[in-house]
């Protein structure tokens, strides 16, 4: 029998990592999953290792040369082995609650409209300490969210792969992650798929977990901390592609409408500022003589004679 839902984890040269996602798969209470780990470049013979001993029954492994792979390249192996009719990402870094695929799995059976659902997730943040990550506090990735938005999605990525099971099918329609991204792969196939329907979303308590390690270099860091410059030029380059598409279809009048618009904006806000910021030194010189007047009077004196002296010697 095919499982119901494919589990991807990417991972690199991060056993310690890979050994806690299996075992935070292991303890979902749904179990009815096919988890493949793609090896992006790491040592085959340690991930094939720790993959046996976490004792998963439906598991395979994917290994990628050094070089050959990337997140999204890695992505689309798993979910293509996967063969399953739900899928989701756990990178080997991130947790879930045990009632994760329990929850979002019963919301698509009975909600067949919708092409994803994502649940209320929390930043965990980590620190290395006697040579392991611990976690040392939390806090909520978007407080108070009550819904996966088109209009809020535009302006920024409002869900991460931990927190979205979605139907595999809906590749055959919005197309794969894109390879020619280094990041925001996830963002960029977010945007399709709200282009084509809804993407659910699960009020309540946290079900994923996002683990962040701002301390962290190299392998052990975070792709939004490690990949900044990754994620600042492929944020423009999706946004570019959209304009270019709407430019094709639409020209160009809007988009140099709303650019003008924008200058013009900015340009405003510029000079709002600047001169707030005159009326407000000149308010603190003016409070700073008040001020000295009040507790220096011989320095008031002394600039007072110096004014009469100024306008005695412009008389003659």
């Amino acid at each position: 029998m095919t499982e119901r839902v494919g589990i991807v984890v990417r991972t690199r040269q991060r056993p310690e990592f890979l050994r806690r996602a299996l075992a935070d798969i292991r303890a979902q209470s749904f179990g009815d999953v096919r988890v493949v780990v793609v090896n992006d470049g790491g040592d085959a013979a340690e991930v094939e290792g720790v993959v046996v001993a976490s004792g998963l029954d439906a598991a395979a492994v994917h290994h990628i040369a050094p070089g050959d792979g990337g997140r999204c390249i890695a992505a689309n192996v798993g979910v293509r082995d996967a063969g399953t009719e739900y899928v989701v990402l756990h990178d080997d870094d991130d947790r879930w609650h045990p009632e994760f695929l329990a929850r979002t799995v019963a919301w698509l059976d009975a909600h067949p409209a919708d092409l994803a659902v994502a649940v209320p997730t929390e930043i965990i943040y980590e620190e290395q300490r006697e040579g392991s990550w611990t976690e040392v506090g939390r806090a909520p990735f978007w407080a108070g969210m009550q819904r996966i938005s088109l209009t809020e999605m535009l302006s920024v990525n409002r869900a991460v792969p931990i927190s979205v099971l979605y139907r595999r099918s809906l590749h055959d329609d919005v197309g794969w992650y894109d390879e020619t991204l280094d990041a925001v792969e996830d963002w960029d196939l977010y945007l399709r798929i709200l282009r084509r329907g809804d993407i659910a979303f699960l009020p309540g308590e946290a079900l994923a977990f996002w683990t962040q390690r701002p301390d962290a270099t190299g392998l052990d860091a975070n792709s939004m901390f490690a990949l900044t410059e990754e994620h600042r030029v492929d944020d423009a380059r999706v946004r570019d592609r959209a304009l270019a598409e709407w430019v094709r279809r639409e020209g160009a009048g809007m988009p140099l409408y709303m650019a003008s618009l924008h200058a013009e904006t900015i340009a405003h806000i510029d000079e709002t500022v600047e001169r707030a910021v005159r009326r407000l030194r000149a308010e603190i010189a003016s409070d700073n003589r008040v001020e000295i007047d009040a507790h220096q009077p011989l320095w008031s004196r002394v600039r007072r004679i110096r004014r009469l002296l100024g306008r005695r010697s412009g008389r003659a």
